[in-house]
């Protein structure tokens, strides 16, 4: 019989093109390596374990004998129950992000706005509730609140992109995941179900969700397959690892956004879209790092550019053309790692993709930066990331925008963090942008925010 117990772990490392983060089990760990390790430039050293050692058993837990501040969770264990809920295959995350974000010149409007996330996560070990080896369930409830930034700044791309998701001007409670892992080995598995998309085209050092790396859509995901890959939708697929690493997989989803209704209805209605990616490990400099090449490829007819939280465009008639299809690459490549922890440490990454001119606004996009975790020493469990984006608008659809806002044309843009996390279930993350959102009734737009998350 096939042993599916790494999958619990391996399902937290699948992001797929279309962000299908499968079901498993995000056990609860420890605090990282002592400063002392990191960044060591010579060998392993023969007490490494014991410097990067985890956080105190007690920790967690509500024995007064330990601060609220070493908590992995504000919540705690739930006087243990939730150490004993995990161990029978049910895990529970809950965290809330918050945008204090300001344009302080420049943009359309010179504003202070305050936004937020809240995300609810329950994943389901079927085979440890002693159902079904090898299946996995993961739900995913969310909502929005507040009022974001977008549009202040006239760019296309959001600068805080998760404060508008699942659905901008609504503060409803949604459920975008519902999703169905059955594994059929340790290396193949496949899924079905409603699946959130946030967590697509997954970079080492550009990700996270818009929580805990970068805020700008620019460095959360490529903007290019949002034409074709609605944020929230049914779908089912397959995935193809190897040595615990998703190397391939392929989607068939339904093309329309169904974040707010079940979406039986709607399965199929106007097409479908395909989408492939695989994600190559990397061993450049002797540091770990990945290749990753995807494509979508959708049958829906477009007929106009309907407004989207990703992508600002007003809604505006287009000719109809019939699909539509995108190409991305990104890589994340290691530079420096700590010898106790090869999981931290800082790196390079970069994206690149090319969109159909003729449904989608953006032609093609690049982005570069640098990014990872804190070099300072003692704050190795913060993180930093600086990056530069260009988005170049479709030939096609450009006069179309152009006539109903006043000119556009193609946008670029600068993003710098710091993230400081002040307790394991608590981090603050002083946020600067530079944007130029090629928009001749804007200025070169210049933001100033604070985001903060708290895991519950």
């Amino acid at each position: 019989m096939y042993r599916f117990s790494c999958f619990s772990t391996v399902f937290k490392q699948i992001k797929f093109s279309i962000g299908l983060a499968l079901g498993g089990i995000f056990a609860v760990q420890g605090v990282a390596a002592e400063p002392a390790c990191l960044f060591e430039d010579s060998s392993l050293p023969a007490s490494c374990d014991s410097l990067c050692s985890g956080i105190d058993d007690c920790c967690g837990s509500y024995d007064t004998s330990c601060f609220s501040s070493n908590r992995q969770y504000l919540t705690g264990d739930w006087g243990g129950l939730r150490t004993d809920l995990a161990e029978s295959g049910i895990n529970f995350q809950a965290d809330v992000t918050q945008f204090n974000f300001r344009t302080v010149s420049g943009g359309l409007e010179q504003d202070y706005r305050y936004s937020g996330h809240g995300d609810y996560v329950m994943n389901i070990d079927a085979g440890k509730l002693g159902l079904q080896e090898g299946l996995f369930v993961k739900v995913r409830a969310e909502h929005r609140f507040g009022e974001s930034l977008a549009g202040a700044t006239g760019a296309a791309l959001p600068s805080t992109v998760l404060s508008d998701l699942p659905v901008a001007d609504n503060e409803e409670l949604l459920l975008t995941d519902v999703l169905f892992t059955q594994a059929f080995s340790q290396n193949f598995a496949v899924f079905f179900g409603k699946m959130n998309t946030l967590d697509g085209d997954v970079n080492a050092f550009a990700h996270g969700r818009g929580k805990s790396q970068f805020s700008n859509l620019a460095f959360v995901a490529s903007p290019m397959p949002l034409r074709t890959v609605p944020y929230s939708t049914l779908g089912a697929g397959f995935v193809w690892m190897e040595n615990g690493e998703p190397i391939f997989t392929f989607t068939a989803i339904n093309p329309i956004d169904t974040a707010s209704t079940i979406g039986l209805n709607e399965l199929f209605a106007e097409g479908v879209t395909l989408v492939a990616e695989t994600r190559i490990p990397t061993t450049f400099f002797n540091k770990p790092g990945h290749q990753l090449v995807g494509g979508t490829w959708s049958s829906r007819d477009y007929v106009s550019l309907n407004q989207d939280p990703r992508i600002i465009f007003p809604v505006i008639p287009i000719a109809q053309s019939s699909g539509s299809w995108s190409l991305y690459w990104n890589f994340d490549q290691y530079l420096v790692t700590d010898p106790c922890d090869p999981t931290k440490g800082w790196g390079v990454f970069g994206r690149a993709g090319v969109g159909d001119d003729d449904t989608n606004p953006l032609a093609w996009f690049l982005s570069f930066g640098v990014g990872g975790t804190s070099p300072i020493p003692g704050r190795s469990d913060d993180g930093f990331g600086a990056g530069w984006y260009y988005s170049g608008l479709s030939d096609e659809i450009g006069p179309l925008i152009s006539a109903a806002v006043g000119g556009i044309s193609d946008g670029q843009g600068i993003e710098l963090f710091y993230r400081a996390q002040l307790t394991p279930w608590f981090h603050v993350s002083p946020d600067f942008q530079i944007i130029f959102p090629g928009r001749d009734i804007a200025d070169t737009a210049y933001v100033l925010g604070l985001r903060s998350n708290i895991s519950f």
